[in-house]
């Protein structure tokens, strides 16, 4: 095995066709299938999952994958940190929508002007696929609703988000889950982490919502709640930023569900300018907020 053979492997998995691949990284279809082969021969397993002129990773070419991820990324930052140069390269970040939209575009645009030889790819999503991401090597590292206490992350808090009800803007007062009991809402999908503290809110008082309706965007929620369909929870700061705010009534939640913390999480052990450089940022900045979380689950 060679990082040759690895960054044909990474390529492969992440074009999903040989033919793909090879034009990626400018080599020739059959070298890469010879180079895969040969991969697979000396692990002794079968990494992909042939179908006609497609190949999907096998669940040990999953787990393969990460490992790739991580060794190719180390190789590089290694050759770096050996010649002494400032952080380059791919930096691969993800989070919560809401994170995305409100509380760093100055933070990502002070990182992009500091170092520009850093290639930032920033992806957005729920905070159960940020941290599927994290843990599979596709991220180096992710804003997400925490702490999360799991055996092979760690990270740092970082942002504190006020969590609001919002309901259609004659609604009656919103101040348990019985005054909403049976009411629809809308939220993402059932790995945000959002949703789960909503429906909790519910639970806790002895209610449950009606029909749960799962949107894309912040924006939807907000439209389809000032037409009178339902209720959402999201970030006052979220609401705050998007037009249209005015249209909806705004309910606190009681303390012991108001506040939820953004944390930056990573792989325990990730060797990265580019990361230690962009927490270095947000402490300079004064957002890190406390210790490093190292607990298990």
């Amino acid at each position: 095995m060679d990082l040759v053979q690895l960054e044909i492997f990474k390529a492969v998995a992440e074009q999903g066709s040989i033919s793909a691949a090879a034009q990626l990284i400018h080599r020739v279809p059959s070298n890469l299938t010879t180079r895969i082969k040969q991969l697979e021969q000396d692990l002794g397993v079968e990494l992909f999952i042939r179908e006609k002129s497609r190949l999907r990773l096998s669940p040990a070419g999953w787990n393969f994958l990460g490992y790739t991820r991580r060794i190719l990324d180390l190789v590089q930052e290694a050759r770096a940190t050996v010649a002494g140069e400032e952080p380059q390269g791919a930096f691969a970040l993800g989070s919560l929508e809401s994170t995305a939209a409100v509380r760093i575009p100055a933070l990502l645009a002070a990182y992009n002007q500091q170092y520009t030889k850093v290639e930032l790819d920033l992806s957005t999503g729920p905070s159960g696929t940020m941290i599927e991401g994290v843990l599979s090597g596709r991220l180096t590292a992710a804003f997400v609703d925490g702490p999360v206490l799991h055996s092979t992350l760690e990270g740092v808090a970082v942002f504190e988000e006020e969590m609001v009800v919002i309901a259609p803007l004659h609604h009656a007062p919103i101040t348990r889950g019985q005054d909403v009991n049976g009411e629809n809402i809308y939220t993402f999908r059932s790995n945000c982490s959002y949703r789960h503290h909503f429906e909790r809110w519910f639970s806790q008082d002895g209610a449950v919502p009606g029909r749960i309706f799962e949107i894309e965007s912040y924006h939807g929620m907000l439209a389809c709640v000032s037409a009178g369909a339902g209720l959402a929870l999201m970030p006052r700061s979220m609401l705050e930023s998007m037009p249209g705010c005015a249209a909806v009534s705004v309910w606190p939640l009681p303390d012991t569900f108001r506040i939820l913390n953004t944390w930056l999480i990573w792989r325990r052990g990730t060797v990265s300018q580019s990361l230690n450089s962009f927490v270095k940022l947000l402490e300079e900045r004064g957002f890190c907020r406390s210790e490093l979380a190292r607990e298990d689950r």
